[in-house]
């Protein structure tokens, strides 16, 4: 009867851990992409200028950037699972503020709103790898796929949302506070699972001294990192004031932005356990980086024609680098602890290199009104990452 009791209380517990997954991952992405689509709305609203607005994007980057490798440092302190509570109490509390009614508070809030999905960021890639070792693959792809789906959503029906609940901007941002606290009680409910689990996972991290900033394949994987995340957040800022000056209006930004993240979805899932099974990923590499500098190319040629085919190609190319970013964290490290200080690395360097992307995205726009300049800026910067991501696909750990 214990042992079946005992059975229970584990299929309880992997349930419970794969929901904690599904909506910590949830929360990653939705509060950033849900905010292109009604920036017209935030600035008229508030009277921001383009520098202003622009840092809506911009800020949750730096934050990523200036505090992931702190984040990994102090891992060790506490357990994974409160880590990740702290991380939702954050978000939540940035994500209130954020709505709350002044630029004072907008602004904080999206401090609050970069310092929580850091925390998640670094922290959920170590919590897959330390409680599912034999589904790594499986696993990212999950929670690769939660992040696209939400944000997905969240860029689709942002316009709507607010007209839904009748707050504008407001609405359409504050709305996703409902996903966080929903997290935030299921990582309370395991918490407690645990505590009363006489067989409960051991989450706690232990503490590790490598310097991952003197490995040549942690510097490969955290370029890699950056360059695709510069290409995703250059265009989830900019491309509805692209799309605006090709003649779409309305919702129709929005919805490209939809069939970029929700073309995404397939290729997060299936890339990762693809390529967990692979001796390595450099022919992944290179399949990504044609479609990205094509869909590149499209955007600024073609312009709104064929627009959904080169939202589908970029999204094609973006779910499958960033998969294959945190998988990465997981196959080229040897113990949990190191794949969240490698976590932590490449999200600090890699956000830092992305948090340059909007602003130069935009900046070159004022040089050439047709915005050419900058997505020759976006080609170039798939080059540099084909180079770095052949590199870091090559079966090598990090602590090598």
């Amino acid at each position: 009867m214990k042992n079946e009791t005992r059975k229970e209380a584990s299929y309880i517990l992997l349930l419970i851990n794969v929901l904690v997954v599904i909506l910590v991952s949830s929360n990653l992405r939705s509060p950033i992409t849900s905010v292109g689509p009604v920036l017209n709305q935030i600035s008229q609203s508030l009277h921001l200028d383009n520098f202003q607005s622009s840092l809506l994007t911009s800020i949750p980057l730096l934050m990523f950037a200036s505090c992931s490798v702190l984040v990994s440092r102090f891992s060790h302190r506490f357990s994974i699972n409160r880590f990740l509570l702290y991380a939702l109490v954050i978000l939540s509390f940035g994500l209130f503020l954020r709505v709350f009614g002044s630029v004072w508070t907008l602004f904080t809030g999206s401090i609050f709103i970069g310092l929580g999905i850091c925390v998640g960021n670094v922290i959920t890639p170590g919590y897959i790898k330390n409680n599912f070792p034999k589904q790594i693959g499986l696993m990212t792809g999950i929670f690769a796929v939660a992040m696209n789906l939400t944000a997905a959503l969240a860029s689709g029906y942002s316009v709507s949302l607010g007209e839904w609940t009748g707050y504008g901007w407001r609405g359409s941002l504050g709305i996703w506070l409902v996903i966080a606290l929903l997290a935030l009680l299921v990582v309370v409910l395991e918490l407690l699972l645990n505590k009363n689990n006489s067989r409960q996972t051991n989450n706690s991290m232990a503490k590790s001294d490598f310097n991952m900033f003197k490995s040549a394949q942690a510097w490969n994987i955290s370029i890699f990192m950056g360059l695709q995340s510069l290409v995703y957040y250059s265009l989830i800022s900019w491309l509805p004031a692209v799309l605006n000056d090709y003649g779409m209006n309305g919702n129709a930004p929005g919805w490209v932005l939809f069939v970029i993240q929700i073309s995404m979805i397939p290729i997060t899932f299936v890339g990762p356990i693809i390529a967990n099974k692979m001796k390595d990923q450099r022919v992944m590499i290179v399949f990504l980086c044609i479609l990205m500098f094509a869909s590149i190319v499209m955007f600024a040629l073609l312009k709104s024609q064929w627009i959904y085919a080169t939202a589908i190609l970029l999204g094609l190319s973006n779910g499958l680098s960033f998969s294959l970013s945190i998988l990465f964290f997981s196959l080229r490290t040897q113990s949990s602890a190191n794949a969240i200080k490698i976590s932590g690395m490449a999200q600090s360097v890699g956000y830092l290199i992305a948090a340059f992307g909007p602003a130069i995205f935009g900046k070159l726009h004022d040089w050439d009104t047709s915005w050419k300049y900058s997505f020759a800026f976006l080609g170039i910067s798939v080059i540099f990452m084909f180079f770095f991501g052949m590199r870091a696909a090559t079966r090598k750990f990090v602590e090598s």
